[in-house]
């Protein structure tokens, strides 16, 4: 379970942002998860309501998680589709020449502070 290790990493940077504009409590956050970014919405909303009650400034704080589609790019027609639905090889040309676009990440969207 890596969800642990990223929703602490998530919150050391929301801390240090937060304490670098002297706020004094921050009461929202929004992430970006790809979907094939590996994480487990359900673990990572647990983790994380777990960790913020050991924080300073999170312990009132609502998470919103914005899943992201995985979407690839075929270099060979131009293609772009649907990574959860064809995987690495292109459904247009076939060819497997692809790169992931997008669906992979996750980002600090939004923070909403008091």
């Amino acid at each position: 379970m890596h969800e642990l290790g990223v929703v602490s990493h998530v919150i050391k940077e929301v801390e240090t942002v937060a304490k670098e504009n002297n706020v004094k409590k921050v009461i929202s956050l929004t992430l970006e998860v790809g979907e094939v970014s590996t994480i487990v919405p359900e673990l990572f909303k647990d983790c994380f309501e777990w960790s913020k009650k050991r924080t300073e400034l999170m312990q009132e704080c609502e998470l919103n998680l914005v899943i992201l589609a995985a979407v690839t790019y075929c270099k060979d027609c131009g293609e772009t589709y649907s990574t959860t639905k064809h995987g690495k090889v292109c459904p247009k040309c076939g060819s497997n020449n692809t790169y992931l676009i997008t669906g992979n990440e996750v980002t600090i969207k939004d923070i909403q502070v008091e």
